[in-house]
């Protein structure tokens, strides 16, 4: 009757060793290490670097206790703070010969001191948020007007096209203020405009103004168009932010949209600010323009001088390069870039696709200069660098772009992540900055894990001295529901903060409630006068059903928590889901698989340890 067979004790085993193996990594801590990344977005991180790093070290007479090498960065383990700061001037001496425009981020990390075996397995420590590992947290400002006024700007270029291409006269075509202002010389003219106006670009609102020869017809963005505009600018924003802080490593970084015109961004582990300021200003402009290549113009490179209207720049391996000042497209223009093969000669290429305006610009462009060369510039920090510079082979219309020639399929990959990255739509300024010390992150720590280690021990304590033998058995069912909770926190690298702590101890709360309901049942089930072992069995089948509904329910309630909520709402929710799934694992499953053990093979059971219980006198 109260027998598991062995099936059911292998599963409790592996549970208790899968939950060992995975907490064990939270016990060892972390060591100051460095990190080294790309300082460049045109600069990608070779195998090669784990080598240049190891010699500097060893040169300088270092010793590391762990190199581990990533896609995007070399991390490098040390004993104390002291050899840590010591390596991280050493290395980056070593790799950044000219200290203005460094081409490697060194920048001050922790790792975990697990043993390697352990990370093998891949049994690594959780996360911690911000509020618990230390970390810098900014918040920005996006400059909403200047995102409109880029928007204006680019509207006149629009309008003298349609113009053009409809053969439509104006007399000048100007911005002013937001508005852009069409002077006229015929009414004909401006009513031919003005439905032109409303036809192509209908989030433009066309008011006539002027008389006599100088009429005018004055376009404005409608209010809805305006907000358009600017949440597509801060939402461009966010993720050219998101795709810069993700090449670099940073670990569970948030970068969320706050109110209408503002950007949270929060680095946990990043302990210095100035280098988390670098990080964010590493958002790099991307622009499209025409090569310089007549005769003339390659005479003056050759001759180490630049003509008028060109810019000297450096191609991808250090070849100058001349360009011409006027920017044909820019990366607002751009919608997608990915890296495939050219189809007809299977060679590596980028596809790129552009939105309406880019691919009409492009389609003129390409159309006048079939057999020249076009290059693609990222700029990071005022300075650029071509990132390639093909030949048009013929015009290409439909805003569906491919770029081929002299790439591998690394290269490929690499030029479609660059211009995926893409620049930033506005300006943004950092209005508040806060500095978390870790120091203050491990007082937080401290706390969390006294108020649950007391919690714990008077919850077990009271369970033992008012259940008896159940309470104690209850109490390690409670302490393994602990267990897995930590160990799938850390198998799914989950970021546990604060409020993850307060989840963690509401499921240890709700785990002992489950093994109070089990106990009560199994009593009731005595006082009725079943025998020990039909009571048990009776107790543990009819308090599931309770425990099941109940549970479920909160599990709707903690999905709907991950689903909607956001930050620390969602790490709450996370905690809380799975301390559902593991409390009833532990307080049912695991629970009866002990009572079993020691109550199930004796056949003539008189009394089990359950506390006193009450029977009625009549």
């Amino acid at each position: 009757m109260n027998r598991y067979p062995v099936w059911k004790y292998a599963i409790l085993a592996i549970a208790v060793v899968f939950g060992l193996l995975y907490t064990l990594p939270n016990f060892f801590g972390e060591a100051p290490a460095i990190q080294v990344s790309s300082g460049k977005a045109t600069v990608r991180l070779e195998p090669a670097m784990a080598g240049r790093v190891e010699s500097a070290l060893r040169g300088a007479g270092i010793e590391h206790t762990g190199l581990f090498v990533d896609a995007n960065s070399v991390k490098v383990r040390f004993r104390d703070t002291d050899t840590q700061l010591k390596a991280k001037d050493v290395v980056s001496g070593a790799l950044n010969p000219d200290p203005a425009d460094p081409t490697w981020i060194v920048a001050l990390n922790l790792l975990s001191n697990s043993p390697n075996w352990l990370t093998s397995i891949g049994a690594l420590p959780m996360y911690l948020g911000l509020d618990l590992r230390g970390g810098v947290h900014f918040l920005l400002q996006v400059d909403m007007k200047e995102a409109l006024s880029k928007r204006v700007d680019a509207t006149v270029g629009d309008l003298r096209t349609l113009m053009r291409d409809r053969n439509i006269r104006h007399a000048g075509i100007a911005r002013v203020g937001d508005n852009v202002e069409i002077r006229f010389r015929d009414a004909q003219a401006r009513d031919r405009a003005r439905t032109l106006i409303t036809d192509s670009l209908p989030d433009l609102a066309a008011v006539d103004a002027g008389e006599a020869d100088a009429l005018k017809l004055v376009a404005s963005f409608r209010p809805e168009a305006a907000r358009r505009i600017q949440d597509s600018a801060l939402k461009q924003n966010i993720t050219t932010l998101s795709n810069r802080i993700n090449e670099l490593g940073v670990a569970e970084p948030v970068i969320q949209q706050q109110g209408a015109d503002r950007v949270v961004v929060q680095l946990p582990g990043v302990q210095d600010t100035a280098k988390a300021k670098d990080i964010l200003g590493r958002t790099a402009t991307l622009e499209v323009r025409m090569v310089c290549e007549s005769p003339e113009e390659l005479a003056a490179l050759n001759a180490g001088t630049v003509p008028f209207g060109c810019e000297r720049y450096s191609e991808r391996g250090g070849r100058p390069i001349l360009v011409r000042r006027q920017v044909i497209l820019t990366g607002e223009n751009l919608n997608d870039a990915q890296a495939g093969f050219d189809s007809q000669t299977q060679e590596p290429a980028v596809h790129l696709n552009l939105d309406a305006k880019g691919a009409r610009i492009f389609r003129d462009v390409t159309r006048e200069n079939v057999g020249k060369r076009m290059a693609i510039l990222l700029f990071e920090k005022g300075k650029g660098e071509v990132v390639t510079a093909p030949v048009i082979r013929s015009e290409i219309g439909g805003g569906r772009v491919q770029i081929s020639g002299q790439m591998n399929t690394q290269e490929a990959n690499d030029v479609a992540l660059l211009l995926r990255a893409g620049s930033l739509a506005a300006p943004m300024e950092i209005i508040e900055e806060r500095t978390i010390g870790p120091s203050l992150g491990a007082e937080n720590i401290a706390k969390g894990f006294l108020s649950t280690v007391w919690g714990f021990v008077a919850v077990a304590v009271f369970m033992s001295l008012y259940y008896m033998l159940f309470g104690l058995i209850s109490s390690i069912a409670l302490s393994v529901n602990l267990l897995l909770l930590v160990a799938l926190l850390s198998l799914l690298q989950a970021t546990l903060t604060l409020p993850g702590i307060a989840a963690m101890a509401l499921a240890l709360g709700m785990a002992i409630d489950a093994n109070v309901l089990i106990n009560e049942r199994v009593r009731e089930e005595l006082r009725s006068g079943a025998t020990p072992q039909a009571a048990i069995a009776a107790g543990y089948d009819r308090a599931w059903a309770t425990i099941l509904d109940s549970n479920i329910t909160t599990l709707i309630a903690g999905v709907a928590l991950l689903v909607f909520g956001s930050g620390p709402v969602r790490g709450f929710a996370v905690v809380h889901c799975l301390g559902i799934l593991t409390s009833m694992f532990s307080a049912v499953f695991f629970s009866r698989g002990l009572v079993n053990l020691w109550y199930g093979g004796r056949r003539k059971l008189a009394k089990i340890s359950i506390g006193q219980v009450w029977k009625p006198t009549t």
